[in-house]
Protein backbone atom coordinates (compact mmCIF):
# COMPACT_ATOMS: atom_id res chain seq x y z
CA UNK A 1 0.00 0.00 0.00
CA UNK A 2 1.26 3.47 -0.95
CA UNK A 3 1.44 6.38 2.15
CA UNK A 4 1.93 9.89 1.25
CA UNK A 5 3.47 13.09 3.02
CA UNK A 6 1.36 15.94 2.96
CA UNK A 7 2.86 19.77 3.78
CA UNK A 8 1.27 22.69 4.11
CA UNK A 9 3.77 25.93 3.82
CA UNK A 10 3.59 29.57 4.07
CA UNK A 11 6.21 31.12 1.14
CA UNK A 12 6.78 34.67 1.26
CA UNK A 13 5.56 35.16 -2.20
CA UNK A 14 9.08 36.62 -3.52
CA UNK A 15 10.38 33.24 -3.00
CA UNK A 16 8.10 31.70 -5.23
CA UNK A 17 10.64 31.01 -7.97
CA UNK A 18 13.30 30.03 -5.30
CA UNK A 19 10.78 27.54 -3.47
CA UNK A 20 9.66 26.17 -7.22
CA UNK A 21 14.02 25.36 -7.77
CA UNK A 22 14.47 24.27 -3.76
CA UNK A 23 11.58 21.50 -4.90
CA UNK A 24 12.60 20.90 -8.18
CA UNK A 25 16.31 20.35 -6.87
CA UNK A 26 15.27 17.91 -3.94
CA UNK A 27 12.80 15.71 -6.32
CA UNK A 28 15.66 13.46 -7.76
CA UNK A 29 16.65 12.84 -4.60
CA UNK A 30 13.71 12.00 -3.17
CA UNK A 31 12.98 9.84 -6.29
CA UNK A 32 16.65 8.12 -5.77
CA UNK A 33 15.27 7.13 -1.69
CA UNK A 34 11.65 5.58 -3.66
CA UNK A 35 9.69 8.20 -3.93
CA UNK A 36 7.20 7.94 -6.90
CA UNK A 37 5.66 11.24 -6.79
CA UNK A 38 5.91 14.84 -5.83
CA UNK A 39 3.69 17.58 -6.54
CA UNK A 40 4.25 20.98 -5.32
CA UNK A 41 0.80 23.36 -5.50
CA UNK A 42 1.23 27.41 -5.40
CA UNK A 43 -2.03 28.59 -3.70
CA UNK A 44 -4.21 30.33 -5.88
CA UNK A 45 -8.05 30.26 -4.42
CA UNK A 46 -7.73 30.14 -0.55
CA UNK A 47 -10.84 31.49 0.66
CA UNK A 48 -10.95 32.77 4.58
CA UNK A 49 -12.80 30.14 6.98
CA UNK A 50 -15.27 30.80 9.99
CA UNK A 51 -13.30 28.76 12.13
CA UNK A 52 -9.65 27.66 10.11
CA UNK A 53 -8.23 27.72 6.45
CA UNK A 54 -5.43 27.27 5.22
CA UNK A 55 -3.53 30.44 5.61
CA UNK A 56 -4.49 30.69 9.63
CA UNK A 57 -3.40 26.84 9.50
CA UNK A 58 0.33 28.07 9.02
CA UNK A 59 -0.25 31.33 10.45
CA UNK A 60 0.49 32.83 6.88
CA UNK A 61 1.28 36.74 7.27
CA UNK A 62 0.65 39.25 4.59
CA UNK A 63 2.70 38.84 1.74
CA UNK A 64 2.78 35.48 2.05
CA UNK A 65 1.12 32.35 0.11
CA UNK A 66 0.13 28.88 1.07
CA UNK A 67 2.47 25.95 -0.92
CA UNK A 68 -0.02 23.08 -0.60
CA UNK A 69 2.42 19.48 -1.19
CA UNK A 70 2.39 15.73 -1.50
CA UNK A 71 4.68 13.07 -1.63
CA UNK A 72 3.51 9.39 -2.84
CA UNK A 73 5.37 6.57 -1.26
CA UNK A 74 5.54 2.95 -2.32
CA UNK A 75 5.08 2.20 1.63
CA UNK A 76 5.40 3.51 4.91
CA UNK A 77 8.52 1.22 5.18
CA UNK A 78 9.82 3.05 2.29
CA UNK A 79 9.38 6.31 3.33
CA UNK A 80 10.90 5.95 7.05
CA UNK A 81 13.76 4.59 5.54
CA UNK A 82 14.27 7.58 2.87
CA UNK A 83 13.18 9.72 5.76
CA UNK A 84 16.14 8.72 7.70
CA UNK A 85 18.44 8.81 4.27
CA UNK A 86 17.72 12.24 3.71
CA UNK A 87 18.56 13.33 7.02
CA UNK A 88 21.98 11.89 6.40
CA UNK A 89 22.13 12.98 2.67
CA UNK A 90 25.12 15.79 2.28
CA UNK A 91 23.46 17.01 -1.15
CA UNK A 92 20.14 18.05 1.01
CA UNK A 93 21.96 19.61 3.08
CA UNK A 94 23.87 21.44 0.01
CA UNK A 95 19.97 22.83 -1.02
CA UNK A 96 20.65 25.75 1.69
CA UNK A 97 18.14 27.82 3.49
CA UNK A 98 14.63 26.83 2.91
CA UNK A 99 13.03 29.83 1.31
CA UNK A 100 10.53 29.80 3.92
CA UNK A 101 9.93 29.76 7.60
CA UNK A 102 10.17 25.56 8.34
CA UNK A 103 8.73 26.77 12.05
CA UNK A 104 4.86 27.42 10.37
CA UNK A 105 5.14 24.63 7.96
CA UNK A 106 2.50 21.55 9.07
CA UNK A 107 3.10 17.72 7.55
CA UNK A 108 2.42 14.32 8.21
CA UNK A 109 2.24 10.91 7.16
CA UNK A 110 -1.04 9.36 5.28
CA UNK A 111 -2.49 6.24 4.61
CA UNK A 112 -4.32 6.66 0.99
CA UNK A 113 -8.39 5.80 1.58
CA UNK A 114 -8.94 6.23 -2.23
CA UNK A 115 -6.66 6.50 -5.33
CA UNK A 116 -8.47 7.21 -8.62
CA UNK A 117 -7.33 9.48 -11.76
CA UNK A 118 -9.01 9.95 -14.78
Amino acid sequence: MSYVDGFVIPVPAENKDAYRKMAALAWPIFKEFGALELMECWGDDLPDGKLTDFKRAVAAQSGEQVVFSWIVWPSKDIRDASHKKMYEDPRMKALGDMPFDGKRMIFGGFEPLLDVKA
